[in-house]
């Protein structure tokens, strides 16, 4: 026999080539179809609601130029973009020292500040604004001290400026760990190629370390905006209504749906998400910022002086406290009997969290139903996706992962508005709307978190080789037992990553989920944290419940990686 004709002899899998499946392709199409119909449709119909004639019907511009003629709309646009501006400017402030001293010097304490720079992502920043407030408010602790001690308050938490520190605050994080990230992976050779002509200092860093850096700073920033512009609690909680997100739940929950407002600024919070990201693509164009060795060798660490290591402390400690401040505030809040002017607590107890176990189990059992189940779609959907892409041959698989990504520039509101417009009207035999249904808001936490597990689960199958793959099924495994017994397993830390993604994110979601609650025995921990911050009563069973909130997030985040350790370990 041949060469030639061996090669021909072999399975398609061996000639390099993958033969066309029909389970292949009906599993694209039901994923296509899940796209369109929990995705696509929601989003697609808001906008075209954006452009339709209220009483006439058919295409019209009039919408758009009513937003744009009314002044209320007009200043909530200029004040979201200021507040989503001056956030990454306030979180690049927090961020930039941690990640900078962290990578560049020998420092102790470097993984401690790196996981605790993490940790205000795992708490909902419209509860941080509460105990933000009780710190920093007008008649806060640090006011307080200062008005006593110096005869002056300064304006933390006043208007815009609340929004501003609260978010700047919570998102900081997404920085922080690009940032690093890109610190690390900056070739060293190139710093000391400046160091030798001279550059040191913070023109080294000005000139040569943080233009490299730029890839990652730019990822976290551009995340940083997107997720403030499309922030709903937040300013709600701290009685700011004049921005674009709390207008779009207003209109629609007081006026109604049938109000073209409320769609024409879900699509204008669509197109500034949309272009946010396209901007800081655009910044990259025609940049190279390659290293020239794999991996880069990192920036050079050094020793500190004892001065610049007395400052180093002093910058990282004050940044830390601010940042970690509405977990303290959160903590003592949860434990205080009565907390208003005065710089703490005038006592403490634990009938909160009494009445958090007796009265709202519900929310979060509600919780632990609702984003395991999101987690689990998403994965299934991740992996799936994931296999389409990287391992078939399918004509337009790339859309299922384009579709899939596109959730990421969709703001929960608008999501949520697009189900109420989509489902609301279908009914079941018994008269209940099918957007009342509790496991709407599944779909949509699941829809919303779909990128995070998209993600871990891509990243896990390019470091899965398809020759392990080809060995099985030259062995005469089927496709469907190869996926299952070869290459789900080697995918697990992934996805359990991208699960934890999910699940963590899912169970501090507020923005879709507030639209689409329609009683109190199916909302989640979110949306009761939401009513209990309402009123002064209901803070501190709130503040408990936020408590709960982030021991829930963050004690899933450590099983997972306890987990992956366990894996990977030979």
């Amino acid at each position: 026999m041949t060469s030639a004709s061996a090669v021909a002899d072999l399975p398609p899998v061996v000639q390099g080539k993958r033969r066309f499946g029909w389970g292949q392709a009906a599993l694209a199409l039901a994923i296509a179809a899940f796209l369109v119909l929990f995705l696509a449709w929601p989003v697609g119909t808001v906008i075209v609601a954006a452009f339709t004639h209220k009483g006439a019907g058919g295409f019209t511009l009039v919408n758009f130029y009513d937003f744009f003629a009314t002044d209320l709309f007009i200043r909530s646009t200029w004040n979201s973009l200021y507040v989503a501006g001056m956030s990454v400017v306030l979180a690049s402030v927090f961020a930039l020292p941690l990640a900078y001293i962290t990578t560049r010097f020998e420092f102790r304490g470097t993984v401690l500040i790196q996981t605790l720079g993490v940790v205000p992502l795992i708490m909902p920043p419209f509860v941080g604004a509460v105990a933000m407030q009780l710190l920093f408010g007008r008649n806060g602790t640090v006011n307080m001290l200062l008005d006593q001690h110096l005869g002056f308050k300064i304006p933390f938490m006043e208007g815009l400026n609340g929004v501003i520190f609260v978010q700047a605050v919570h998102y900081f994080p997404f920085i922080l760990i690009n940032l690093s990230a890109a610190l690390r992976n900056i070739d060293r050779a190139m710093e000391e190629a400046a160091q030798n002509l001279g550059s040191s200092g913070f023109r080294l860093f000005r000139r040569i370390v943080f233009p490299l850096a730029m890839p990652g700073y730019l990822a976290g920033a551009s995340l940083v905006f997107v997720k403030v512009f499309d922030d709903l609690a937040t300013p709600l909680l701290l009685n700011v209504k004049d921005m674009l997100a709390p207008q779009a739940y207003l209109r629609i929950t007081s006026i109604g749906i049938a109000d073209p407002m409320g769609y024409v600024i879900s699509v204008v919070l669509i197109v500034a998400s949309v272009v946010a990201m396209w901007l800081s693509a655009l910044a990259m164009r025609g940049k190279d910022y390659a290293t020239v060795q794999r991996g880069g060798g990192g920036l050079a660490r050094r020793h500190m002086h004892p001065w610049q290591a007395v400052a180093a402390y002093a910058i990282v400690i004050l940044i830390l406290l601010l940042v970690l401040a509405p977990h303290i505030g959160l903590l003592l809040l949860s434990f205080a009997t009565i907390w208003s002017f005065s710089p703490l607590p005038d006592g403490y107890t634990l009938a909160h969290y009494g009445r958090v176990f007796s009265d709202s189990a519900v929310y979060i059992t509600n919780t632990a139903l609702y984003a395991t189940l999101a987690g689990v779609i998403d994965i299934i959907l991740g992996t799936a996706i994931a296999y389409l892409v990287l391992r078939t041959k399918l004509a337009g698989r790339q859309w299922l992962d384009w579709g899939a990504s596109a959730a990421l520039a969709v703001p929960g509101v608008v999501l949520g508005i697009g189900y109420l417009r989509c489902f609301y009207g279908v009914t079941l035999p018994d008269g209940t709307p099918l957007a009342a249904l509790w496991i709407v808001i599944v779909i949509a936490l699941a829809v919303r978190r779909l990128p995070y597990a998209l993600r871990a689960c891509v990243a896990a199958l390019q470091q899965v080789s398809v020759s392990l793959e080809e060995a099985a099924e030259n062995l005469g495994a089927t496709k469907a037992r190869t996926v299952r017994r070869v290459v789900v397993p080697l995918m697990t830390g992934g996805m359990l990553a991208g699960f934890i993604a999910s699940f963590a994110t899912a169970a501090v979601e507020l923005s879709a989920t507030i639209m689409l609650v329609q009683s109190n025995a199916d909302a989640p921990l979110a949306y009761g944290l939401y009513v209990f911050m309402q009123s002064a009563a209901g803070r501190g069973p709130g503040a408990a419940l936020g408590v709960i909130a982030v021991l829930l997030v963050a004690l899933c985040t450590l099983a997972s990686h306890l987990v992956i350790e366990r894996r990977q370990k030979p």
